[in-house]
């Protein structure tokens, strides 16, 4: 069977920085590259993923049915495998509208802080 050809997660300068104008307003947000995408931190909290344009905040029990009502779907980095990630993305409206992101983006850091999910304690070369 050939293998898949990896799909980056690229995505665009001026997305993420618009996106990090938008939360501003939720205090010292940094960034951290990854696959081409861009992971977003409150503190040393993993919050929220910018992938191919696209932003996904995390979710948990709590958050999740939120964004399911406004017919958000989980982050799949990889869609022809199977499972997806505790991340959902954020529908143009809501990206738009600078203070439901804000709200959203406040429970995101209250899930990654529920879930435990803090920065890799890894050294940087």
């Amino acid at each position: 069977m050939a293998k898949k050809p990896f799909r980056s997660l690229h995505t665009s300068p001026g997305f993420t920085a618009f996106v990090l104008d938008q939360l501003a307003g939720l205090g010292d947000v940094t960034t951290r590259s990854m696959f081409g995408g861009v992971g977003l931190y409150r503190g040393d909290l993993f919050f929220a993923i910018v992938a191919r344009d696209v932003l996904y905040l995390k979710v948990d029990d709590e958050t999740r049915g939120s964004f399911e009502r406004i017919g958000s779907r989980p982050f799949r980095p990889y869609p022809d495998r199977p499972g997806s990630m505790q991340y959902y993305d954020v529908p143009l409206a809501v990206l738009e509208d600078a203070d439901d992101l804000l709200r959203r983006a406040r429970g995101a850091v209250a899930a990654a802080q529920r879930g435990g999910e803090k920065k890799s304690t890894r050294r940087r070369r």
